[in-house]
């Protein structure tokens, strides 16, 4: 007797139609977008973002200020921490199970035994899935890149926006920054406005000169409007004049520049009812999981001493790690450790070294469920390598939490950090995320 039909059971399926997680193109998901009848043209006004750092922590802020404005908003994120249903928010909450497997298995069949990748098929049925829910906007994050990803379909978004570029998946995007820029900027569209967060002079040089190429007209930090910390939250300021605005609903000083960016988005959205309150509320009501996030509930918690504290990151590169010790260094009053976990691909002594300074010991871990993760006895010679005073490789989150509690006599903080699957793990142990809305 078979059993139940689950989204998951349909999800792996589709992993395997191709034999590559990642392979960079149009043609696929521009061949199956056809064969569906092209949802991609049927979609509420788009706000396509790209970038390296940020991109989720904008839409999260994003998406607040337009709920405060009452706008019907969708979003589409990526990767999820626990369950994929997190990618695709309809107006209602994210889309249930039901309707996911419906919409997979028809992007499943129409495409046949062709070779589509995991990221191009379901986003093909994110697209179905929007354009059959009316909306007033969607909120839609690239997966990888810009120019070559599934997402860069949209032939006029209504408003580009471009978070800060780093160097970060270098094996797909090129090896260096600029290389890198020029593939984020392939999401710039003639005619439509491209908002520019901050960026190093190399980037942005490549960013202006691609907009002068295709005739977008760019807002670019620095130069269009600019932002500064304050005692209560941020000042921004464009042409418009300045505003002080609440501190971020989102933990970290990173994010004043994740907010300031989207209120220049919101200054190019005028139309969409964002007014004075509806920014400000949305900057200071903003949530988004594993953004330095608090852990409040779980077993991890409930096995803290008093005055204990962990938190959450899945920031995973070089700036990422630089971000997180800008927050760190302002945590003064107790010890800080890090639980470490990180994906092969990436580095982890470039991700430590900003870290080091701040941290009294590593504990390095294997990924839950990925084998293509560094072993937890790699990731502790990596801190030490990097100067960190301690670090030893530990079977899991809990037995690591376990062994800095008992090393460790005085209240502490304790950061789990360097992987989006990582803190999926964690997240799904703990906290877990907004539950599934019922279908209808």
């Amino acid at each position: 007797m078979s059993g139940k039909k689950t989204s998951d059971a349909v999800l792996d399926r589709l992993m395997r139609l191709h034999p590559k997680v990642i392979d960079l193109s149009l043609g696929r998901v521009e061949r199956l977008l056809e064969r569906l009848g092209h949802p991609e043209e049927r979609l509420a006004p788009v706000v396509h973002v790209a970038g390296t750092n940020g991109k989720g922590s904008l839409l999260a802020f994003l998406r607040a200020m337009l709920e405060a404005a009452e706008r019907r908003v969708q979003v589409y994120t990526s990767p999820h921490l626990v369950r994929f249903h997190e990618r695709i928010r309809l107006t209602g909450g994210l889309i249930d199970e039901a309707a996911l497997i419906a919409l997979l298995e028809h992007c499943e069949e129409v495409n046949g035994p062709e070779a589509i990748t995991f990221f191009e098929v379901t986003t093909a049925a994110a697209f179905l899935a929007f354009a059959e829910d009316p909306a007033d906007i969607l909120l839609l994050e690239t997966g990888l890149g810009g120019r070559l990803d599934a997402t860069n379909v949209i032939a006029r978004p209504r408003l580009t926006a471009i978070t800060p570029i780093a160097l970060d998946h270098q094996q797909f995007l090129g090896p260096t920054l600029e290389a890198i820029a020029g593939e984020k900027a392939g999401i710039m569209k003639p005619g439509v406005d491209c908002v520019v967060g901050p960026q190093e002079p190399a980037a942005l040089a490549v960013l202006e000169k691609h907009a002068a190429a295709v005739g977008a007209p760019l807002f670019a930090h620095g130069r269009d409007w600019t932002f500064q910390a304050t005692a209560d939250g941020f000042r921004y300021e464009d042409a418009q004049g300045p505003r002080d605005l609440p501190r971020p609903g989102l933990k970290g000083a990173h994010q004043i520049a994740n907010a300031a960016l989207a209120v220049a988005c919101a200054a190019q959205l005028a139309d969409f009812g964002l007014d004075e309150k509806a920014v400000a509320g949305g900057i200071a009501s903003a949530s988004w999981p594993a953004r330095l996030q608090r852990l409040t509930k779980g077993p991890l918690v409930e096995a803290l001493p008093e005055d204990w504290e962990v938190w959450l990151d899945g920031g995973h590169n070089p700036s990422a790690g630089a971000a997180l010790a800008e927050s760190v260094s302002q945590w003064k009053r107790k010890p800080l450790y890090l639980i470490l976990g990180m994906m092969k691909r990436k580095e982890p002594q470039n991700f430590l070294r900003p870290l080091a300074p701040w941290v009294k010991a590593v504990r390095g871990i294997a990924i839950p469920g990925h084998d293509e993760c560094h072993s937890a006895g790699d990731l502790a010679e990596a801190a030490i390598e990097v100067d960190v005073p301690s670090a030893k490789a530990a079977l899991d989150v809990q037995s690591a939490l376990g062994d800095l509690i008992r090393s460790e006599k005085k209240p502490a903080r304790v950061l789990i950090c360097g992987s989006l699957y990582l803190a999926g793990a964690v997240l799904a142990l703990n906290e877990d995320v907004e539950p599934m809305r019922t279908a209808g």
